[in-house]
Formats: structure tokens, C-alpha cells, sequence
């Protein structure tokens, strides 16, 4: 084991429907941050997985006709799927149905309880069941018919119940001097400003159980209560590094470096979070990050617009890696995005297909056919060439990994994509197919500076695009173990690749240029 331990996690999604975009969106980020991080050297574990219990699933299950269980072990897989499809790298992918998860719940519990901040009483309030939240009056709005609703828009309804309560009021002087001496806790400063307004206007006690349903991890002896959602989901993070045991995995990878979470469950994550683990004198995370949504074509996805798009689907259609670059690419991270399949088409046909693929297949078929495969390792480099390989190695040893450090996604491609224009630029200003007739010599010099670049190119874009780049890298016949960053400074690649014997087999083209689809998606 070696590096570094650095823990990530995405949102645990709640499958009372089909994965869409959105929860794509955010799976693929975390893999980009997660494979960021390998890179750079540290040893990296991504959690992701399904949170299966609450209200919300007992009523859809109940709706199809179908066993609750039954219906969660199905719409869990469909998630799943998503991920590997995706190339999520996830280490383990969590289900709050699994029993040691239920240990690691009802032990933060026994935690919280043993610090005296649990107590029973009666709840009577406001409640959505679709935000499995509890809403304070003050906090609703008023739907078109005058319909109260919560401030997501969903549906409430008046709760009465007896029910354990959480001390959250004991903590928010413990919360705002978190949020004081820690300003990187939660991330953008845009959401942090919106939790800092919520916890000043004072917090009240939270339920935490339920009586009027029994789908969920039972609370230790307390028959008839089940846990409150939120607190069942969010021990996921715990259970998936070996909570409640305090030595092995969770001793080297708790707390959590960031928590990766759509802008919309920010409250739970920065609020109820922290104050639970303050109470069972465990850890906090270091950081949460509330990305933004994503837009179809700047319109909210909703069933009844019928803009909801399965994630499935547009893999398909414009292939994985194509998928994941658009959206890193097109979004400021921590922003709300927009998609459409005609902005897909044209970002990836002009970055990738005409642009670094483009740069790639010319420059090896033409080794390939010219030098038979062999690559070229004579003469001196000019002005040009040094100059070429400086600016490639600033941006992809420097640049991309400076912005992907920070989460700026979009920031790190685009300093790679002025490497990439860059490359084109040289390729067209040397011109080698005409170099081969007037300084054979000078061609081969020309292009060991191109092999070298498009290699420091692959190198850095890997957490975007890793299959497509892993390709790229056995065809310049790259080892496995000269992937990291850490290759930018290995100086002498190319002449042992050189002196290996190597061979440039025929190099196949890895991004072809898409088309849109008759119908828009």
C-alpha cells in the first residue's frame, strides 16, 4: 500500500427511480477526482452506492405492486450499471439494505445516544416524503392552487408521530465554528453562504425516527422506530471504510476528504452530518462539495416535461469517453450546466475527433507507414521543437494538474486543449509529409517531438477520458507503470522506448466523428 490515503465519496443516490443525467454527472466527476488523485501518487478509495430505505421507496414499490426489497435490489443494479458503464472507479459500491451497514448505523446511534442526544418525544410538522425532510413554516412556499409545498417545490404533509429527536439546537455554536475556522469545508463559497444564513437563524431539534413505516434500520432498543433516513444514508460513508471497527480501513481513510453531493442535499451533508459525528466524537469530513445541476438545453429535467434522459442512452450513442469530456469540459464545476445532444456533437467533434485525435492519427500512421513503425531517435532539436515540448510539459505538468487539484474541471481542459491547438499548429507549420522528400532527417526530428508531446497530452486528460487515453498509451507502448504524473519528469522515456526495440503498431483511429441522432435526446 502506498501513497498518500485519500477518501472520496459521491452521494448515496436514492433509487426510487432510474439513474438520469444528473446522477451520472456526478459520478463521473468523482471518478475524474478520484483517478486525479491515483495519479498524483495517493492511494485513493471512491464509495459510491444506493441509499434503499425511507418512505418514498415503501410508497413506489407499493404503487408498482411489488415486495420493497425486491424493488430495491432491482433499481439498485440499474445504478450500479450506470457506474461500471461509465468507468466509474468505485472500490466498493454501498447498499444501505446491507447488514453491515445496519451495524454501522445503529452504532453511530448508540454513540449519539451515549452523549446524551437522543430523547423521545411527539413531532408534529411538516414532512416530504419526496425530500424525505422535515420543513420548518417559515421555510414553505405556496404552490399555483395554494397548496403549502417545501422549498424544492415537493409536497408536504402534517406529520404527527412519536418519534427520538436529535439535539441539533446543542450544536449550532459547534457548527458555525466549524464552518469560521475551516472556510474550505464546504465548497463553493455560494452554497457555504446559504448553510451559514440557515444555521444563524438558529436550529431546532430534529426528528430522527419513524413509527408509521417499517422499512429502514430499526433503532436499538426501540421497537417500532425506525431510523430517519438521513441518518441511515449518511452512515454509508463510514460503513464503506469498515465502521464500526476503528483500526484497518477506516483508520486510514476517515475522515473523508470531500464529499462530492448535488447542491440540493447541502443541508443534510453540512448540517445534520457534521453535528452527528460531533456527537459521536468521530471525525468530520474535511470537505463537501455541492455541485451544481445540469440543464436540458437550460431547462430543468422533470417526468412531465419529458426532457429526463437515461444516461444509458447517451453513452451509447456518443460513447462513454465522449460523454465524460463533454460534461467536465462544458461545466464550471460547482455551476449549473447545460447539455444538449447538438452542443455533445460539436464540443466533442471539435476537441477530440479534429483536434487531439485528429493530431495523434496523423502523426503515428504516419511513422506507422512511412518508418514502418520504427520510431525515429536522430538529431538535435531546433528552437521550434524545445519550444513546443516546454509549452506542452507547462500545461500538462503544471497547468492540468493545478486546476484539477482545485476542481476546476473545465479551467484544466481548456489549458489543455491551448496544448493541443498548439501541437496543430507545429504539425502544420513542419509539415513532415513534405519534410520527407526535402530533409528526411529533419521529418524525424519533427516527429519525436510530436510523439513526445501527444504522450505528455495522454498523460494528463487520463481522469477524463481513461479508456480512449489508455488506448492511446499501449499504442505508443507506454508501460502500465509510467502512467502516474510523476512520468512528466522522466526525461529519458524515450530513448529506453527507443532502445527497447519498440515498435508503433497501425494505430486505430479512437474518436470518430459523431453525428447527431434523428431524434434530439
Amino acid at each position: 500500500m502506498s501513497g498518500t490515503p485519500f477518501y472520496i465519496t459521491t452521494a448515496i443516490a436514492y433509487p426510487n427511480g432510474r439513474p438520469h443525467i444528473g446522477h451520472a454527472y456526478e459520478a463521473i466527476a468523482t471518478d475524474a477526482i478520484a483517478r486525479f488523485q491515483r495519479l498524483m501518487g495517493r492511494d485513493v478509495r471512491l464509495i459510491t452506492g444506493t441509499d434503499e430505505h425511507g418512505l418514498k421507496m415503501v410508497q413506489t414499490a407499493r404503487a408498482l405492486g411489488r415486495d420493497t426489497l425486491e424493488f430495491a435490489d432491482e433499481m439498485s443494479l440499474y445504478f450500479r450499471e450506470m457506474c461500471n458503464t461509465l468507468h466509474i472507479s468505485y472500490d466498493r459500491f454501498c447498499r444501505t439494505t446491507e447488514p453491515d451497514h445496519k451495524r454501522a448505523s445503529q452504532a453511530l446511534w448508540e454513540a449519539m445516544a451515549a452523549n446524551d442526544d437522543l430523547y423521545l418525544d411527539r413531532y408534529e410538522g411538516w414532512y416530504s416524503v419526496r425530500d424525505e425532510a422535515f420543513y420548518d413554516e417559515s421555510e414553505l412556499i405556496e404552490g399555483e392552487g395554494g397548496e403549502k409545498l417545501s422549498p424544492q417545490g415537493t409536497p408536504v404533509e402534517w406529520t404527527k408521530e412519536e418519534t427520538w429527536f436529535f439535539r441539533l439546537s446543542k450544536y449550532q455554536d459547534d457548527l458555525l465554528a466549524l464552518y469560521r475556522d475551516n472556510p474550505d469545508f464546504i465548497r463553493p463559497d455560494s452554497r457555504r453562504n446559504e448553510v451559514l444564513r440557515f444555521v444563524e437563524g438558529g436550529l431546532k431539534d430534529l426528528s430522527v425516527s419513524r413509527t408509521s413505516f417499517d422499512w429502514g434500520v430499526q433503532v436499538p432498543g426501540s421497537p417500532g422506530h425506525v431510523m430517519y433516513v438521513w441518518v441511515d444514508a449518511l452512515t454509508t460513508y463510514m460503513t464503506g471504510v469498515g465502521y464500526p471497527d476503528k483500526d484497518g480501513d477506516f483508520a486510514r481513510f476517515w475522515p473523508a476528504d470531500i464529499h462530492i453531493i448535488g447542491k440540493d442535499i447541502v443541508r443534510f451533508h453540512t448540517v445534520y452530518w457534521p453535528a452527528f459525528l460531533m456527537s459521536a466524537k468521530l471525525p468530520l469530513p474535511k470537505q463537501v462539495f455541492g455541485h451544481g445541476f445540469l440543464l436540458s438545453r437550460g431547462e430543468k429535467m422533470s417526468k412531465s416535461l419529458g426532457n429526463v434522459v437515461d444516461p444509458m442512452d447517451l453513452a451509447k450513442l456518443f460513447g462513454v469517453d465522449a460523454l465524460r469530456y463533454f460534461l467536465m469540459r462544458e461545466v464550471s464545476f460547482g455551476q449549473d450546466g447545460s447539455y444538449s445532444a447538438d452542443a455533445i456533437v460539436t464540443r466533442v467533434n471539435a476537441e477530440l475527433a479534429n483536434s487531439y485525435g485528429n493530431l495523434a492519427q496523423r502523426t503515428l500512421s504516419f511513422i506507422f507507414k512511412n518508418l514502418d513503425g520504427i520510431l525515429p531517435n536522430e538529431g538535435e532539436d531546433s528552437a521550434e521543437d524545445t519550444a513546443l515540448l516546454s509549452l506542452v510539459n507547462e500545461a500538462c505538468a503544471n497547468d492540468v494538474p493545478r486546476e484539477f487539484a482545485a476542481l476546476a474541471f473545465s479551467q484544466g481542459l481548456d489549458a489543455w486543449m491551448r496544448a493541443v491547438f498548439a501541437c496543430n499548429q507545429y504539425i502544420d507549420a513542419q509539415a513532415p509529409w513534405a519534410l520527407r522528400k526535402t530533409d528526411p532527417a529533419r521529418m524525424g526530428v519533427v516527429l519525436r517531438t510530436l510523439v513526445k508531446a501527444i504522450r505528455d497530452l495522454t498523460l494528463a486528460v487520463q481522469p477524463i477520458i481513461p479508456s480512449s487515453t489508455g488506448k492511446m498509451l499501449d499504442q505508443l507502448g507506454i508501460p502500465a507503470g509510467d502512467r502516474e504524473y510523476a512520468a512528466f519528469a522522466d526525461t529519458d522515456w524515450y530513448d529506453r522506448l527507443c532502445a527497447s526495440g519498440f515498435t508503433l503498431p497501425a494505430p486505430a483511429p479512437l474518436f470518430p466523428r459523431l453525428e447527431l441522432p434523428a431524434e434530439d435526446v
